[in-house]
């Protein structure tokens, strides 16, 4: 426990020496007062704290409620529209891409749901955003699925191998539309946002490159507008209530998502759904981040504990972000 930078003042409200405790730990993780950096932070039954410093692009101060692009931190929710599903029986894991997705090469038969949940799905960790952008295409859904659609061959064998692949996650949204018969924005918003007061989270997939009222990004590297690998803008306030709903199991599919996925062959993975999972001094820890050209964010959540945070920061830094996750996973659980 870092004790020399932290106050101990009992007359302050729990909210505030949590925001305090994380405010020093910022600085010791190398953030300065004017870096545009949004904390939210949740330990046992306190209410959240939440700390915020720097401006954005266009000179306003953060706030808590800024809107942000959240990049791979997008996976989960898309995890867990799917998690409904199965839970609903509309969705088979074991079913086989090819029955979802009939237009891909025939490589899709042998690739089932539960290999795309895990990344053991064999695609390429290609179809990147430098890629589809030096051709003149759009990082959009359609872009990723028609640069599938002309793949020939898998990397590896399904099941094989534990490979992080964005577009095996389009792949997931795609299947969620088609066994809903509904957008994703929609189920998403009607099963997901709506009923756990997420009121500034939404898929957003264009034609703009931001939802309105949202923080854009750097206009030169647009925030993608494919759905699944990511899609979602939300607040630090509201990706701290998706990690409450996740601990009290408000949706009724916490134990599915957090279940370790594995390789064909039995080996266990340290990787649920969309949710990295791990064990530090004893406890279960569920970690995923988050980056993209000017966005680096972790969200964490410590079950043992019933803390979590969210990080996000307006920069190219990740390195940082991940010094200053491990930080306050070592604070919150110690």
């Amino acid at each position: 426990m870092i004790d020399e930078s932290l106050p101990s003042n009992s007359d302050r409200t729990p909210p505030t020496l949590l925001r305090d405790r994380t405010a020093a730990l910022t600085r010791m993780a190398g953030y300065g007062a004017h870096d545009p950096l949004m904390v939210g932070v949740q330990q046992g039954s306190a209410p959240p704290a939440f700390l915020v410093g720097g401006r954005t692009a266009a000179g306003e101060p953060l706030t808590a409620g800024t809107i942000v692009y959240t990049a791979s931190l997008s996976k989960q929710i898309t995890a867990a529209c799917a998690a409904l599903l199965v839970q609903q029986g509309r969705l088979d894991i074991e079913s086989t891409l090819a029955q979802w997705m009939p237009e891909l090469p025939a490589w899709a038969a042998t690739v089932r749901l539960r290999h795309l949940i895990s990344h053991t799905s064999g695609l390429p960790e290609g179809i990147e955003f430098d890629d589809l952008h030096r051709a003149k295409l759009d990082r959009t859904t359609a872009g990723v699925i028609g640069a599938l659609v002309r793949l020939d061959h898998l990397v590896s064998t399904p099941g094989t191998e534990h490979r992080y692949c964005n577009a095996g996650y389009v792949c997931l949204a795609v299947i969620v539309e088609r066994a809903a018969r509904r957008p994703l924005p929609d189920f998403a918003h009607e099963h997901v946002f709506a009923p756990l007061g997420m009121a500034d989270s939404r898929y957003w997939s264009g034609p703009a490159p931001h939802p309105p009222g949202a923080e854009p990004l750097d206009p030169h590297y647009p925030a993608p507008l494919s759905l699944g690998d990511g899609g979602i803008w939300s607040t630090t306030p509201d990706l701290i209530r998706w990690n409450q709903a996740l601990e009290r199991d408000e949706l009724g599919v916490s134990a599915l998502l957090q279940t370790p996925g594995h390789l064909d062959d039995g080996t266990q993975l340290d990787y649920a759904w969309a949710l990295g999972v791990r064990e530090h001094a004893g406890q279960r820890i569920y970690q995923h981040g988050g980056s993209w050209a000017g966005l680096s964010a972790q969200i964490v959540r410590l079950a043992d504990q019933r803390s979590s945070f969210v990080i996000i920061a307006l920069d190219n830094d990740e390195d940082r972000t991940a010094t200053l996750a491990t930080a306050m996973i070592e604070e919150l659980t110690t």
